[in-house]
């Protein structure tokens, strides 16, 4: 049967966006679906290009409507940088393939220091190659600095016609074979420190502009390139000084988001194919789902899932609804990137321990689904970079909230303009956030939600009696067992008001919320045993250990959902 919080593309309807939306994803879909499993499947495994799948994005448009911003746009109506539908686009990519979802991916990366730029030419140029079906790259990682931006050896010296000459080399661009506009961070040879920055634009079709390699055995262009002596002219210069290093951060902002929902159209499919293979695998005269503990691997699979996908939706709405005086988006989006994704590797591990030999066929999604979730968690920064950077806001989150108006489901059909104007890339300290107890306490009649709370009541105190001190503070790994306990709080806290608004299966949530509560636990018993951790510290953590609340009659309502999976979908051979 089909589930309602899970995508079926036999079923989907995205009736809650305008029309053309709806046309576009769904033609996407139908694109996939027509080209059939093995082709896609014969693709991944010989690395072959996008060609194909970008002629069909190019003749309906796909990139150019959803990537131009309605400023960019003319009378085009339907055009515009509209997150909650990016984020559908997204999950269909996933579902089907990562290596589309990264060219995809990177061309909202090269793009983001475009749309951000006051450089009316190159927006103008951005959006007639967008219309003619091209796609762009972000020139920021270097191989011998990765991102460490401050350390650029891209350098530009000035040619003395107000234009400069660019020598140097970028690792790791996708869609670097092929972009017809690559954003490119560099500096000039005349100016130091911060006001020497520049992004510039670059065009990889040019005599001076270098491929060198694909730096992957992969559909994906992961590309090296080098430029040698490449002129650029005052119309290319994108950014400089202080703002460009301030493009390089907003523009990873806004691309990072998209990793967990690609991560959730992932681990969609795989849960298709896995619960399917076990429920018709007879093993020792039983089918594999008549065995307890793989019904609780898969029933854990599942409301980790759903998890995913209620944080990814309520998340949207903090992005769309952001501006100068509400940048609460700046946690949940690290969040999205970090704590969806590595809760996507979650999710394919559990399937893969039920499906076993079966996950490494050559004829079924899983067996490139279980290689391509591993890089969403490390793309945009590692969970370790997005650990820290969440902690920035975890004492204001936790124990200062402040008044805001509620954010409502954002799926009309607005443009996101604040995206390409959130301004210096600092003062992450000073975000202040809604109180998030409102959607606990809203399903607090929910036995593991309330047992939850209480870990997350019992975190407020640990950060007012026993957080880090000056000297722990510089022990990343010690903070960063801290940051998966605050990480777990601000999980929860969004998929409650999602609950909220949608309304889920409840037993489905409580069951979520007893895995939570193991995954506090372990968290917890792991910040025990770092080594520079107090006494204080170490009794708190023993303290916060909670069991779950076992039903098992919930437990066997919920399994009745996941055993429905079984033959729901099946892609198109």
């Amino acid at each position: 049967m089909a589930d309602p919080l899970l995508f079926n593309p036999h079923t989907y309807d995205p009736a809650h966006f305008d029309p053309e939306t709806r046309r576009l994803l769904r033609a996407t879909v139908d694109w996939f679906e027509a080209r059939g499993k093995r082709q896609l499947i014969e693709d991944y495994r010989t690395r072959a290009w996008l060609g194909d799948f970008l002629r069909f994005a190019s003749a309906e448009g796909l990139f150019a409507t959803f990537l131009t911003p309605a400023s960019e746009a003319g009378a085009q109506q339907d055009k515009r940088w509209d997150t909650a539908r990016i984020a559908a686009l997204n999950e269909i990519f996933g579902f089907y393939g990562l290596d589309y979802w990264y060219a995809w991916q990177v061309t909202v990366l090269g793009l983001g220091p475009v749309w951000q730029s006051d450089n009316a030419a190159a927006r103008a140029r951005a959006a007639e190659l967008l219309d003619q079906g091209e796609v762009f790259a972000f020139g920021l990682s270097e191989k011998a600095h990765g991102a460490d931006i401050y350390s650029t050896d891209m350098l530009l010296e000035p040619d003395g016609e107000g234009g400069f000459r660019a020598r140097g080399s970028k690792y790791y661009i996708g869609n670097g074979n092929a972009a017809g506009l690559v954003s490119v961070f560099g500096r000039r040879t005349d100016v130091e420190g911060p006001d020497g920055y520049v992004f510039f634009a670059a065009d990889s079709r040019h005599p001076a502009y270098h491929v060198v390699q694909n730096v992957v055995d992969s559909s994906k262009y992961v590309s090296e390139f080098r430029l040698e002596d490449y002129p650029v002219g005052p119309e290319d210069v994108l950014h400089t000084g202080r703002a460009a290093f301030d493009a390089a951060l907003n523009t990873v902002n806004v691309g990072k988001f998209n990793l967990c929902t690609a991560s959730i159209g992932i681990c969609e499919h795989a849960m298709y194919e896995a619960v399917t293979h076990a429920q018709n695998r007879i093993l020792y005269g039983r089918p594999v789902t008549a065995f307890p503990h793989v019904r609780r691997e898969l029933a854990d699979a599942y409301v980790r899932l759903v998890g995913m996908k209620l944080f990814s939706d309520r998340a949207v709405d903090y992005f769309r609804s952001a501006g100068p005086d509400d940048r609460r988006y700046l946690l949940f989006n690290p969040m999205t990137k970090m704590k969806v994704t590595t809760e996507g590797e979650k999710v394919i591990d559990l399937l893969w321990d039920v499906i076993a030999a079966k996950g490494f066929e050559k004829d079924t999604y899983f067996a490139q689904a279980a290689v391509e979730i591993r890089g969403l968690p490390k793309l945009e920064g590692t969970v370790h970079v997005n650990l820290a950077l969440i902690l920035k806001f975890m004492r204001n989150h936790l124990l200062n909230p402040a008044e805001y108006a509620p954010v409502p489901t954002r799926l009309d059909a607005a443009d996101d303009d604040f995206l390409f104007r959130q301004g210096p890339a600092r003062g992450l300290g000073s975000v202040r956030f809604h109180d998030w107890r409102p959607a606990f306490e809203a399903y607090a009649h929910l036995p593991n939600v309330a047992r939850f709370r209480e870990q997350a009541e019992a975190l407020c105190e640990f950060v007012a009696t026993a957080a880090p001190d000056e000297e722990q503070s510089r022990d990343l790994d010690l903070l960063l067992a801290v940051g998966q306990l605050f990480a777990l709080v601000v999980h929860g806290q969004l998929i409650l008001e999602q609950a909220g608004m949608t309304s889920p299966d409840e037993d489905v949530l409580d069951e979520l919320f007893a895995v939570l509560v193991r995954d506090f636990s372990a968290h917890a018993v792991e910040l025990h045993g770092k080594d520079s951790a107090t006494a204080k510290q170490q009794r708190w953590a023993l303290d916060a250990v909670r069991r779950s609340v076992v039903d098992e009659a919930r437990s066997a309502r919920v399994w009745k959902r996941v055993e429905g999976l079984a033959g729901a979908y099946e892609m198109t051979p």
